[in-house]
């Protein structure tokens, strides 16, 4: 493999996201107002309300949302049928990264760098606008072309007067919309409907602040309809996940 401006090729088949099939696929051609994660527990009586939040977000274009689900607090008596060992992993990388150690739910990160009650509009509204106004980072566009074949995910340069970076290329894979019918544990009884809900983050390719071309070849029969997906290009510092510096998402338009 190589990367700068060569061509990071991967042989092997990559499952992709239903808005993948076919040339009908759109990428958004508008660069993200900020990237907004919510780590989220089927088995968290706190949860429903950010989830519901989160469903309300994703309407807005200028934002990308994505939804984890975390596996820690499945002993309440309900094992989370969405959540992975990764997804806990990331949101307590991020926390390390901060340096407050602060693993809750529900919880949303912005832009990689800050946290909010995943409930509280106003305070994520606040936190979006703020790093809005202060952004240190610098941000490099990325672009996603889908054909019949492949994803070709292209980086730009980075910032002439910006510091070395080495960043991440993250292909996400979500559901649209899952609803989930819980058993037992604190929200028992109820039918929660997640949006964005999180089902693979998959490491493509890493950024050292030149131009980056990623082709990856699509795997014959892998994609479903109600499947979406987005491109994160995230900094990593030497504590952790850092800064999204630039976000694509590629999604089949709804019916």
């Amino acid at each position: 493999m190589s990367t700068g401006r060569g061509v990071l090729s991967i042989v092997a088949g990559v499952v992709f996201c239903g808005a993948l099939a076919g040339n009908t696929a759109i990428a958004d051609d508008r660069r993200p107002r900020a990237v907004i994660e919510l780590f989220t527990s089927q088995g968290c009586g706190k949860c429903p309300p950010a989830d519901a939040l989160l469903g309300r977000l994703s309407a807005d274009p200028s934002l990308v949302t994505l939804t984890y689900a975390v596996d820690y607090w499945d002993y309440l008596g309900w094992k989370d049928t969405a959540a992975r060992p990764e997804f806990t992993q990331r949101q307590r990388a991020y926390a390390e990264a901060r340096g407050d150690r602060a693993v809750y739910t529900p919880q949303m990160v912005i832009d990689g760098r800050a946290h909010a009650v995943g409930s509280d509009r106003d305070a994520i509204d606040r936190t979006v606008a703020s790093l809005a106004e202060k952004k240190s980072e610098p941000v490099v566009d990325v672009d996603v072309e889908t054909t019949r074949d492949a994803l070709v995910v292209r980086v730009a340069d980075g910032p002439a007067t910006s510091e070395p970076t080495r960043a991440t290329v993250w292909l996400v894979r979500y559901d649209r919309r899952r609803t989930v019918p819980i058993g037992r544990g604190e929200n028992s009884g109820k039918t929660v409907t997640y949006t964005h809900l999180v089902k693979a983050l998959q490491p493509i390719g890493m950024w050292k602040g030149k131009a980056l071309r990623i082709e990856l070849p699509r795997q014959d029969g892998a994609h479903e309809s109600e499947e979406g997906c987005v491109v994160l290009l995230q900094a990593e510092t030497e504590h952790g996940p850092g800064a999204i510096l630039g976000a694509r998402r590629v999604e089949r338009p709804a019916s």
